[in-house]
């Protein structure tokens, strides 16, 4: 069981946030609650005394006409009310969604701007789930929470009109309304708080036959579900899912098969000693039987005001712990500045900043790096830990890259290279030291305004199922096509697009769109190169580019990759150690430290680590076999 944690806002502070975003979104929402909650008490005490009244009228002997206008009088109150009431409740939906979307999209912009680090932090994870949950249908706690509020004043009208009636009775039958509505209601509440404790439980069932499903329809893994006959053992995982969950459901409807048969009881209770009180007060002091039925009513009717008030609240309770997690996932703490921090436009390169002499010996020569309007990147005793793990993937990194430098990262799985890119792209904070630009530490620039320095290529893509122009600007508005056409030509992707039946409007994957393409890993990989192209930012960063290409257009991209990098700083990372030999300077990792540096030349020169690993990938290529 999940550990309680008292939430960080009450039902008062959730509410009135709540009803700030529906003054801003749609102010009729809370219009809309007041005037159903009014007609709904209307309505009911309508109800209440049309019986009494109509009798009252027969008991004193009222004319024909005095009849028929108390009858008519309530039958319009009926049909006013409850005419009023139906239409505000079709029509209460669309506002109410409104609003709900707005808090969507909040959640949206949290998600897509918030620091990366927080997307790999668990307690962020974990919030996200449950602020998503609370928004997914009109019955979660960012809309129902207008019903509630609606309940609540209705209940809390009807309690005080049926209170007033009740006052000219014995105190003692308003008590026992009270303490047998307390007992119904303590018993549904506990089948309800077990329930609601135990939802993990629920969603994981859920989660797992979702997962379940969704690889069952996968297009990705359909192969390998034919090839490899998985069609039965995914249906066996469902059905063990799927029983296991319905023994889970079961107990939970034995719960709630006790709080029924208890709430009965106290039903049953209430209505013998109500009846036996009224019919002792007809019998001994002679009440009307107009004034028996009314009283009777309101005993009824007053004993659901009070189980609605309290019903109310426990929803009520749940609805703002769901919107209480809603709040907290949206001002989850952020590690990197964005608006407050210092934009990186103000630290353009002085030309004076970087001198020769400031370079290693490889590098001595006059123009070994093409000057350009670009920028310096260095990492001062970088370290990285990954949040739980024992030791760091990244140790003491102290590394320059210099303007225009083309950078070449190797090295092993595991070495720290990916790392060290997300390190350099911003995407990370080291848990020790700095990674400056120009001399300042990244922490105090605007974060965006640092990405929109970078180009990059990572090895997880984000194909969009839009058009591929759109995947390449990835804008829908004011695509400069020739610019697409160019960044598509340099990626080696401009005949194949040019091939389709629409070309540039041609859609990407079928999960929209049917008519869209499936692109090949390699195109992919290419599309996704053209999009860092087209964007053109002063840095660029390449992590396995290539991985999915065959030898020949891998051999293409490296002709090129001088045309691509010209005027930008790159860093380029790669397993295939013959794909260096372009880069002005290589790192080879190992064990998170910078084992070797230098140019292709002299690490093979020098005979340590890299030129025994490029001794191994030449030998199969030497061999004539696939590499």
């Amino acid at each position: 069981m999940e550990a309680k944690t008292k939430p960080k806002y009450g039902i008062a502070q959730n509410v009135g946030w709540m009803i700030k975003i529906a003054w801003r979104v749609r102010r009729r929402v809370l219009l809309i609650c007041v005037i159903t909650a009014l007609m709904e008490i209307l309505y009911n005490a309508a109800q209440l005394y049309i019986a009494p009244e109509i009798l009252k009228a027969v008991e004193t002997y009222a004319s024909i006409e005095a009849l028929l206008a108390t009858i008519l009088f309530f039958t319009a109150a009926l049909f006013v009310t409850q005419g009023v009431k139906g239409y505000l409740d079709t029509y209460a939906m669309y506002p109410r969604i409104d609003v709900r979307s707005e808090i969507i999209g909040m959640l949206a912009d949290k998600c897509n701007t918030t620091s990366f680090s927080n997307t790999l932090d668990a307690d962020f994870i974990r919030l996200r789930e449950k602020a998503s949950s609370a928004t997914n249908s009109n019955l979660e706690a960012t809309e129902y929470i207008w019903q509630g509020l609606t309940n609540f004043l209705q209940h809390i009208g009807g309690f005080l009109v049926c209170l007033s009636i009740l006052a000219g009775l014995h105190p003692a039958l308003t008590a026992v309304v009270l303490a047998t509505c307390l007992i119904g209601f303590l018993a549904s509440r506990y089948a309800n708080d077990w329930e609601f404790e135990h939802r993990k439980e629920e969603s994981a069932y859920y989660a797992k036959k979702r997962y379940i499903r969704d690889k069952s329809q996968s297009v990705i893994l359909a192969k390998d579900i034919r090839i490899f006959g998985l069609q039965d053992w995914l249906n066996d995982l469902l059905n063990e899912v799927h029983n296991a969950y319905l023994d889970w459901r079961l107990g939970v409807e034995k719960k709630r098969l006790a709080a029924s048969m208890t709430e009965a009881a106290m039903t049953v209770a209430r209505n013998g000693i109500a009846y036996l009180y009224l019919i002792h007060l007809a019998l001994r002091e002679g009440i009307s039987v107009s004034s028996f039925v009314l009283y009777f009513g309101a005993v009824t009717t007053f004993s659901s005001w009070v189980m609605g008030i309290l019903n109310d609240m426990a929803r009520m309770h749940k609805d703002s712990l769901d919107i209480s997690s809603v709040r907290e996932f949206l001002e989850y703490p952020e590690p990197f500045c964005f608006e407050e921090g210092e934009p990186v436009l103000k630290r353009r390169p002085n030309e004076k900043r970087f001198s020769n002499a400031a370079r290693p010996a490889l590098e001595q020569s006059e123009g070994a790096f093409p000057r350009a309007d670009v920028w310096e990147l260095k990492l001062e005793h970088v370290s990285y830990r990954y949040p739980g793990a024992e030791k760091d993937t990244l140790h003491d990194i102290n590394l320059v890259i210099y303007p225009g430098e083309k950078l070449a990262i190797v090295g092993l799985n595991g070495a720290g290279k990916t790392t060290l890119v997300r390190l350099l792209c911003g995407l990370f904070d080291p848990t020790e030291g700095r990674v400056l630009l120009n001399g300042a530490d990244i922490r105090t620039f605007n974060r965006s305004d640092y990405y929109a320095q970078i180009s990059a290529v990572f090895q997880e893509y984000s194909l969009l199922d839009v058009t591929v122009a759109e995947n390449v600007a990835m804008t829908t508005e004011n695509i400069d096509l020739d610019r697409v056409w160019d960044s598509l030509e340099k990626a080696g992707l401009k005949k194949t697009i040019q091939e389709l039946p629409q070309g540039l409007d041609t859609h990407t994957g079928r999960d929209v769109f049917l008519d869209g393409v499936l692109f090949s890993g390699g195109q992919t990989q290419r599309l996704m190169l053209a999009r860092a192209l087209y964007k053109d930012a002063p840095l660029l960063m390449l992590d396995e580019p290539t991985a999915a290409l065959d030898p020949i257009a891998e051999n293409d991209i490296y002709q090129k990759y001088n045309d691509m990098t010209r005027e930008k700083t790159s860093v380029f990372i790669s397993h295939r150690l013959a794909s260096t030999r372009f880069c002005d300077r290589i790192l080879f990792l190992a064990d998170g430290r910078i084992a070797e540096e230098g140019t292709h030349e002299s690490l093979l020169a020098l005979g340590g680590e890299y030129a025994k690993l490029f001794e191994v990938q030449s030998r199969y290529y030497q061999e004539g076999r696939e590499f």
